[in-house]
């Protein structure tokens, strides 16, 4: 085997995997005793931070993201560790100023992040200049993911010319970031080689199985020279999460491309991991619904998180009966808005506004403020032209911007700073709250209650009030 190629393996557990299959509610205590462990495997990086990892861990955890990632980090001493960047969004739901930016890519880093892959909902490239520049000036690895979709203007062209455009960028790799599952095998094969051509960097292959088909995926993806695939071990992955970790490293073993991977340590992540996925299972907060394959993947283009997404914002309504009439309507609502990827924040926009134009029985009666700002040019640029009707009537006589919205931001930290002042403790407190303001005053405010109780506990214990 002269040309031995190993293919490189980024385990996905400790973020994309539970935010796929638990809602991102795997605790750093959870996470903690293993790490050890995964060390010794020699993966090419551990996906651990960004995404919904932030925010969840703010709202529902109780837990500060910053400190979560500096554990990791110390436990982590031989392997890369890599986060999830929604470009100019950061990990929010809106663009930021570039100092917010700036300041966030530099702290990620500082904070032990050493690849940052940073995606636009869009594939607007304007709307990754900033991170990247960021992520470079900080010594990070800037990895670019290609939001993939489908749809008549997605050509192999398309993708090549966007590859071309990352590596003039200054990236370091490419990442195809197939969100719903949608890349099947042959097409895997010539996405792969038209990147090959458009670009020499190296090349990610992230998808999910929520279709079924992600194992062949990869299979073909790697013969045709993918460089690095993301996969989750075993008991958090398949269903909405990615393939399992052991089996794709079994299949390309004694390949050209076996990953070298110890199939005994993987063994005992896994027996770490088992009963966190039983009490999961058991408390309903592993729902079987996600474990299966979802073909409808393929005929709708929702992926699984937006799915249940929709399921849920019927039945709030008690509409559950909609469902087939709302996952009619979302091709519908983003052909109106010119073919987007559908990924955060995009899928939730669209998703909406099909509920809304089904419950309200005439489309676009009700149109939400970021579907007005989807069509105002304020996300970015959409690979296709708006429906020129959907948009009047949605935004009448206001006038679309063409340009980078955060081009019009002021810088946004020294406001964030003075927001934060009462509350602050460390630096990083001021990107929380620039982030997710009220989830994190309310974090901050429990982060004083406890220490307050700490405190009152030692001084009482000082004074004699407990046995020491």
């Amino acid at each position: 085997m002269a040309d031995k190629k190993p293919v490189k393996i980024v385990e996905t557990v400790l973020r994309d995997a539970h935010q796929s299959l638990i809602a991102t509610r795997m605790t750093t205590e959870q996470m903690l005793p293993i790490i050890d462990t995964m060390d010794q495997v020699g993966y090419h990086a551990v996906e651990c931070w960004g995404g919904a990892t932030f925010d969840a861990c703010l709202r529902f955890l109780k837990e500060d993201p910053w400190d979560r990632l500096r554990k990791l980090r110390d436990g982590f001493k031989n392997t890369k560790l890599q986060m999830l960047f929604r470009g100019q969004n950061i990990l929010g739901y809106k663009p930021y100023p570039d100092d917010v930016v700036e300041y966030f890519v530099q702290k990620s880093i500082a904070n032990g992040i050493d690849i940052i892959r940073i995606f636009d909902c869009l594939n607007d490239i304007r709307n990754l200049e900033t991170a990247v520049k960021a992520a470079k000036k900080e010594k990070g690895h800037a990895q670019v993911a290609l939001s993939y979709t489908l749809g008549d203007a997605y050509t192999l062209d398309y993708w090549k010319n966007m590859a071309k455009n990352i590596e003039e960028m200054g990236a370091d790799s490419i990442c195809i970031k197939d969100m719903s599952g949608l890349l099947l095998p042959n097409e895997a094969s010539k996405l792969v080689r038209a990147l090959k051509e458009g670009t020499k960097l190296p090349i990610d292959l992230h998808t999910h199985y929520t279709s079924g088909v992600a194992s062949m995926t990869y299979m073909k993806a790697v013969e045709a020279g993918c460089d690095i695939i993301d996969t989750a071990i075993s008991p958090f992955a398949l269903g909405t999460s990615q393939p399992a970790t052991e089996v794709m490293v079994e299949a390309f073993k004694g390949s050209a491309y076996d990953t070298g991977l110890d199939q005994n340590l993987l063994a005992k992540i896994a027996e770490h991991f088992q009963p966190i996925r039983e009490e999961c299972l058991a408390s309903g907060l592993m729902s079987t619904k996600v474990l299966g394959v979802n073909i409808k993947t393929l005929r709708y283009q929702v992926p699984g998180g937006m799915l249940s997404n929709l399921v849920s914002q019927l039945a709030a309504q008690g509409q559950s009966d909609k469902l087939q009439a709302v996952l009619e309507e979302v091709p519908r609502v983003r052909k109106d808005f010119g073919e987007p990827p559908l990924v955060t924040p995009s899928s939730q926009i669209v998703g909406t506004q099909a509920v809304l134009n089904v419950l309200a029985g005439e489309r676009y009666k009700m149109v939400t403020n970021e579907s007005k700002d989807l069509l105002l040019g304020k996300y970015g640029r959409c690979v296709k032209p708006f429906n020129k009707e959907v948009q009047k009537k949605c935004i009448g006589d206001e006038k679309p911007i063409t340009h980078r919205l955060a081009d019009d931001l002021e810088p946004g930290l020294p406001a964030f700073e003075e927001a934060v002042k009462e509350y602050k403790q460390q630096d990083e407190d001021v990107l929380s709250y620039a982030l997710f303001p009220q989830v994190a005053k309310e974090f901050f405010e429990y982060r004083r209650a406890q220490q307050t109780g700490l405190d009152m506990t030692k001084a009482d214990k000082e004074n004699g009030a407990y046995p020491a």
